[in-house]
């Protein structure tokens, strides 16, 4: 989700089109989308402003832990949609950050795959709509690693990996510890006290290890292992094969695999701040993305995969299989990260920075 070599590229030719359409004539409006780094298709993005006569100014954050903080200083008065993942949709709700949807304003609610349409961390999505979803899991060098268990135990038990270096993904605690839990025998969706303590020594103690480099976000260690930096490490399947498609001459030998003991199943959505300035247009924009020929384009060039039932025979060939694509069996280990309360979210975050510091 943090391609930023690339969206570079996507912002100028964004900015261009933008440009060149003010030399003809005034947008009436300017839609303001706060979204991770390369995210959204550039050409998506023009078709949106020449449709609606608006222009788009588009932010970026690098976690969801960045994006609450963000809204809670007063970004819910500053953007118009912004993409959070499923987990924390609860929380900007409790929060009061974001708003209802008009569902009345937004056809092709029906588009959805039936698993989409009622998500237990927003029912009858009433606060968000479905844009895109992946999984967290383990890449590794198929050239110095050839005998991988399909098991969190590649990173976290050092009998299993002694020598080959090694990251785990730096952000939100909640999905390093779900990783760290499920080693444990806990899954990753464990949500007590006590399981989150015996995680964050287990961290401690991998952090200690001589062959980890460190916490690193999801295409820092895809890159890292391709420089040999590292041979192993977290990443979510969309990030490589976005990379892998680009570029198959450096990449085609990294192989991904959902861990046996379960992983997280993640759903970013579309949300619109509470005090959005033009959430008659924000709602607009994210009917738009509903369109089963958005959607496709979207999945195209994120290599993420749509919840949008309707575009599915739309999709490129690449996310027709490996990673972009799961099997059954995998599909049947994914879990989402748990909802949890203000004062477990407290407990976590404390665990985690204990960990981080010593």
């Amino acid at each position: 989700m943090t391609r930023a070599w690339r969206w570079r590229a996507g912002v100028l030719l964004l900015a261009g089109a933008s440009l060149t359409a003010g030399a003809a004539e005034k947008p009436a409006e300017t839609l303001y989308l706060f979204n991770w780094t390369e995210y959204m298709p550039p050409g998506v993005l023009e078709d949106f402003e020449r449709e609606h006569n608006v222009h788009i100014v588009q932010n970026f954050f690098t976690s969801n832990a960045e994006m609450f903080t963000k809204l809670r200083s007063g970004g819910d008065a500053q953007y118009d949609v912004v993409v959070p993942t499923d987990y924390f949709v609860p929380r900007l709700i409790k929060a009061d950050l974001i708003q209802p949807l008009d569902h009345a304003q937004l056809p092709g609610l029906e588009n959805l795959l039936p698993e989409f349409q009622d998500p237990a961390y927003d029912p009858g999505n009433r606060y968000s709509v479905p844009y895109q979803w992946g999984v967290t899991g383990i890449v590794y060098d198929s050239r110095v690693l050839d005998d991988v268990p399909r098991s969190w135990s590649a990173l976290f038990d050092p009998d299993v990996n002694s020598k080959a270096p090694f990251t785990l993904l730096g952000g939100d605690p909640q999905v390093l510890f779900g990783a760290a839990c499920a080693s444990l025998g806990y899954g990753f969706d464990c949500t007590q006290k006590e399981q989150w303590i015996a995680s964050a020594r287990r961290l401690m103690a991998t952090k200690h290890r001589q062959n980890f480099i460190g916490f690193t976000d999801s295409t820092a260690t895809i890159d890292q292992i391709v420089r040999g930096v590292s041979a192993i490490g977290m990443t979510y399947n969309g990030d490589l094969a976005w990379r892998q498609a680009e570029d198959p001459e450096t990449y085609g030998h990294l192989r991904f695999f959902v861990p046996e003991e379960g992983t997280q199943r993640g759903i970013d959505t579309l949300v619109i701040p509470k005090r959005a300035p033009h959430p008659a247009l924000a709602l607009a924009f994210i009917a738009y993305t509903l369109r089963p020929d958005v959607a496709a384009r979207i999945s195209n060039y994120t290599f993420y995969a749509t919840p949008n039932q309707a575009a599915l025979d739309q999709l490129d060939d690449a996310l027709k299989k490996p990673p972009s694509r799961l099997s059954d069996e995998e599909k049947r280990r994914l879990v989402f990260v748990p909802l949890i309360d203000k004062a477990q979210l407290g407990t976590l975050s404390q665990l985690n920075n204990e960990m981080r510091s010593r």
